[in-house]
């Protein structure tokens, strides 16, 4: 049979790209080498951060304007309960990367921020610790995601859309040829495709043509001695310090414990390679020392904990991107371990591209192109 579109991956990024195309009525086909709801990627972890005052870049905005818009229409769509809006409390010195970038972003949009003096913080927020120069910004549009319940929805959506959706399918390569692609799998049989997706998260690595690393990241689940940091009274966080090795951030107790983790640190490694296991003194002994130094009493026993790989591009932002010499090949990839909350857009983004030939999003930021021609596979 010949599709439409194929998409291939079916993470949180490639479930949210296979609805897209397939409720627009594209015969629209999706392969994931493992089970749905498989742990091994990056869309798991009971939690995701979504925020509107984008640190990282003030380009990402709109994108983030559009996403919460779609997580709604998700919602609406499935009945599910996908996004919680509870705030976001950061907290650094003034001149610290998530302080002055959350402003940057909210004076160049417009966004609701509060700005709270170290006092102000403790006043709201009297069981944390801050340190003497530090202050905070309070996002109240920030909120959680819960990834597996998204990534479910999305694909459930696509399955009532008409979309075929193939797991426990290996993909072994594809190709240009004649008007599309013909992509051959582990099986011996072939598919043929007049557009392709690639959403292969870390496992796009040596299609993307770009350097990517993968990172193992460590994510860990405490419960607290106190009910203090249950969800009702205490929003999700991001901290910057010195003396830590990376951004600290997590979430308050929804009933599975508080989770913790530091932002982009880790070793480097390829996802073949993923050390699963998780050694108490090396991945769990840093972030309970983090987290007592800023939550006392929040760590008291440690519940669960799970290795995380994110897919890391040479400047941490995301590829969003058509093939140079293949248009109809939409790359998407890199996503740096804050790709997630835009799963819903970059679906619509990779939606137009593979099936219009372009998209009124800007995304000009997000081309491959930035990183030079590399060794994109023709």
């Amino acid at each position: 049979m010949t599709y439409d579109v194929a998409v291939i991956g079916l993470g949180g990024i490639g479930s949210a790209v296979v609805a897209k195309c397939a409720a627009r009525g594209a015969r629209t086909v999706g392969l994931e080498q493992f089970q749905p709801g498989h742990e091994l990627g990056s869309s798991t972890g009971k939690s995701r951060l979504i925020r509107k005052a984008y640190f990282e870049d003030p380009a990402y905005v709109p994108l983030l304007l559009r996403a919460y818009d779609l997580w709604r229409e998700l919602e609406r769509d499935t009945g599910e309960q996908l996004l919680a809006i509870i705030g976001l409390l950061m907290v650094g010195e003034e001149n610290a990367s998530i302080i002055a970038g959350a402003r940057k972003a909210a004076s160049a949009h417009d966004l609701a921020i509060e700005l709270l003096e170290r006092r102000e913080v403790l006043a709201r927020y009297p069981m944390l610790r801050l340190l003497p120069k530090e202050l905070g910004v309070f996002e109240p549009d920030g909120g959680v995601l819960v990834p597996e319940r998204a990534t479910r929805a999305h694909l459930r959506i696509a399955a009532e859309a008409g979309a075929e959706l193939r797991f426990e399918t290996v993909v072994k390569r594809w190709e240009a040829k004649g008007s599309g692609f013909e992509i051959s799998l582990a099986d011996g049989s072939r598919v043929f495709a007049h557009a392709l997706v690639l959403a292969q998260g870390p496992w796009l690595e040596d299609a993307l043509g770009i350097p990517l690393r993968v990172q193992r990241n460590v994510q860990a689940w405490f419960a607290p001695e106190s009910a203090s940091y249950s969800f009702d009274r205490f929003p999700p966080f991001l901290v910057e310090r010195q003396n830590l090795p990376a951004p600290l951030y997590g979430f308050p107790d929804f009933g599975d414990g508080v989770k913790a983790a530091f932002h982009a640190h880790g070793a480097m490694t390829g996802i073949d390679h993923l050390a699963r296991e998780i050694n108490r003194d090396r991945d769990i002994a840093p972030i309970v020392a983090a987290m007592e130094e800023w939550m006392p009493g929040a760590t008291s026993s440690l519940l669960d904990a799970k290795a995380c790989p994110y897919t890391l591009t040479p400047d941490g932002h995301f590829v969003l991107d058509r093939h140079p010499d293949y248009p109809r090949a939409v790359l998407c990839g890199g996503f740096s371990g804050h790709g997630f909350k835009f799963a819903p857009v970059i679906g619509e983004i990779a939606a137009d591209l593979a099936l219009e030939g372009g998209t009124p999003h800007e995304i000009g930021f997000l081309s491959h192109r930035r990183f030079g021609r590399s060794n994109l596979p023709k």
